[in-house]
């Protein structure tokens, strides 16, 4: 039977432990679970907890944390994504698979062709959105550490400031992914639904950033962050281990 997992943002220590309020919501009423329950909780250090429900009433669930476990290893290769925005589902989709695709670093972005606009307000609840997609994306996954939600930039803003020792736009006139040397870190850079804008891909370029082609179709926007994501993990990181 599988146990259920679930993040905790504070550090973990075998004993008792008390879960936050909005856990024991989900945790008594949504899953229903009980006295006894077996349960396994990770904070982002890469250490997994497991314990078993001591008591659980309506406010208050106490778990008894009895032993620690090795999470689940991250890939040698690291990844960051620089994501033009996409609206609604569509960003809530890559950010859910990029994390469990083993992404270390998401940042969306404005561009100058992106239709999503954003006041200072609804940017901080869409962070804290996205931010409880890639937690419950770790939960799903089996990851022990969750990727680095960055708040919305602009891309002059994400290109100046990035460093990475192979950076890849998509070009469906390029090289394939395969014939770039093995890096030790991953810049992906993916357009907005409207593309990027001919200054944009020339500053891209300016700052180190080489076309790459995954085939012969166009993708669109939720699309080629996956797959270049896949194909990287495939040629470089986790998933060509036996």
């Amino acid at each position: 039977m599988r146990i259920s997992r679930f993040f905790v943002n504070e550090p973990l220590q075998l004993g008792e432990y008390e879960a936050a309020s909005y856990l024991v919501n989900y945790i008594g009423r949504v899953l229903r679970l009980t006295v006894g329950s077996s349960v396994q909780l990770f904070d982002g250090s890469g250490i997994e907890f497991l314990g078993h429900i001591t008591e659980i009433t309506k406010k208050k669930i106490i778990i008894n944390l009895t032993k620690t476990l090795v999470g689940l290893g991250e890939s040698p290769l690291y990844t960051h994504l620089g994501q033009g925005m996409a609206r609604g589902e569509r960003m809530d989709f890559v950010i859910q698979k990029a994390t469990e695709l083993g992404v270390n670093e998401i940042t969306p972005l404005f561009t100058e062709r992106c239709e999503v606009k954003l006041d200072e307000n609804r940017q901080d609840k869409r962070w804290n959105h996205w931010l409880q997609i890639a937690i419950s994306a770790c939960e799903q996954c089996g990851r022990s550490k969750l990727p680095i939600i960055h708040q919305p930039k602009t891309i002059t803003q994400w290109l100046q400031g990035l460093t990475a020792d192979l950076k890849l736009m998509l070009h469906l006139v390029a090289e394939p992914m395969k014939n770039f040397a093995k890096p030790g870190s991953l810049a992906l850079l993916i357009g907005p639904e409207g593309g990027f804008a001919h200054d944009e891909i020339t500053l891209a370029i300016q700052q180190g950033f080489q076309q790459v082609r995954l085939g012969s179709r166009v993708l669109r926007t939720e699309t080629a962050p996956i797959v270049s994501l896949a194909i990287a993990q495939q040629l470089w990181g986790d998933f060509n281990t036996n």
